[in-house]
């Protein structure tokens, strides 16, 4: 017999963790943004993302369907008990969108303005993205399938932290982007900021890696218990083996293999919280079974999705491959 929940989570982690890797770096350049004032080279960072940039979010709204539609029980109480910091950061996605369209169109005694709304507006949604998975990782109570919490119950030190981190764990994946993407005086900028973020993000990761089994024992249960001490032994490792490459390979001048590196780092992250939830989807005890929608209806969404998910695959190679190679200086958008 088909388990179509567990399908469903699959598809839903891969397009969480497309969304995480392709926004992440858009999302990073406003991260970056305030670290060069030369226009010219803030336009050539902005210019490297300027033609994917929209395209990467279709990953949210295939994730938050899916939800909707194959785990309506999480759905109903992520909404609930996140909604202040979800809709701060659907604010500022729409911010950094306009922004991002306006920015060029600006005459230039205004485009400083709009060069502020498009950093706020990724700090916005980064940090709101990264409250919303330290609260997921807390967990939240729920009786008679009705979130019983509180709607500021992500305002903890935990979840602000994680906030932080994930804003770190951007602003490198942009960095890095930037390197893979740029040349001369900007390719030698971000190479100088790279190492300094990769260390602070293996001194986040550390931190929270401490954290979260110390104050969340069932997590600590979940990660020293066999069998998953052994899927999770590997993930410390390779995260410090990334660090030392993106730090090796960024001395060495580098171009593509500190932006792979970082995927890694990301990819890492992610399984850690799979590794720390599974097979949880409402921590700490509603599975992914108990919030799932009948098994008819996952099957019937799982056609559209089999459609689908191809045509943005597709998509999504064709525009990158299409805007390929480095940005030039007197490359615009319009």
């Amino acid at each position: 017999m088909i388990d179509f929940s567990i399908i469903w989570f699959a598809i839903i982690v891969f397009g969480t963790l497309m969304y995480i890797v392709m926004d992440g770096f858009d999302l990073g350049i406003g991260l970056l943004l305030p670290f060069n004032k030369d226009p010219i080279e803030r336009d050539m960072m902005v210019n490297t993302v300027a033609p994917v940039w929209d395209g990467n979010e279709t990953w949210l709204v295939l994730g938050g369907a899916a939800l909707y539609g194959a785990f309506p029980l999480a759905y109903s109480v992520l909404l609930d008990a996140l909604s202040i910091p979800l809709t701060a950061m659907l604010i500022g996605l729409i911010f950094r969108g306009v922004a991002f369209e306006f920015r060029f169109k600006a005459t230039l005694e205004h485009r400083a303005f709009w060069d502020k709304s498009f950093i706020a507006g990724s700090l916005l949604a980064t940090f709101s993205q990264g409250v919303a998975v330290g609260a997921i990782l807390n967990g939240f109570p729920v009786v008679g399938r009705e979130y019983a919490g509180s709607a500021m119950s992500w305002l903890a030190p935990f979840p602000l932290f994680c906030g932080v981190g994930l804003v770190i764990a951007y602003a490198l994946l942009g960095c890095t982007w930037l390197i893979m993407k740029t040349e001369h005086d900007l390719h030698r900028k971000m190479s100088a900021l790279a190492t300094p973020l990769t260390l602070t993000l293996l001194l986040v990761v550390g931190i929270i890696s401490i954290w979260t089994p110390l104050t969340h024992a069932d997590i600590a249960q979940r990660w020293f218990s066999r069998p998953n001490l052994f899927w999770f032994l590997p993930v410390p490792v390779l995260v410090v083996l990334c660090s030392w490459g993106i730090v090796r390979a960024i001395k060495r001048e580098a171009h593509y293999s500190p932006f792979i590196l970082t995927l890694a780092l990301i990819f890492l992250g992610f399984s850690g919280l799979g590794i720390s939830i599974w097979p949880n989807i409402i921590p700490p005890s509603i599975t992914i079974w108990q919030a799932a929608s009948p098994a008819s209806s996952q099957a019937f969404m799982l056609v559209g999705g089999l459609l689908i998910i191809p045509v943005i695959l597709g998509y999504t190679f064709w525009s990158y491959y299409v805007f390929r190679g480095k940005i030039k200086a007197d490359e615009g958008y319009h």
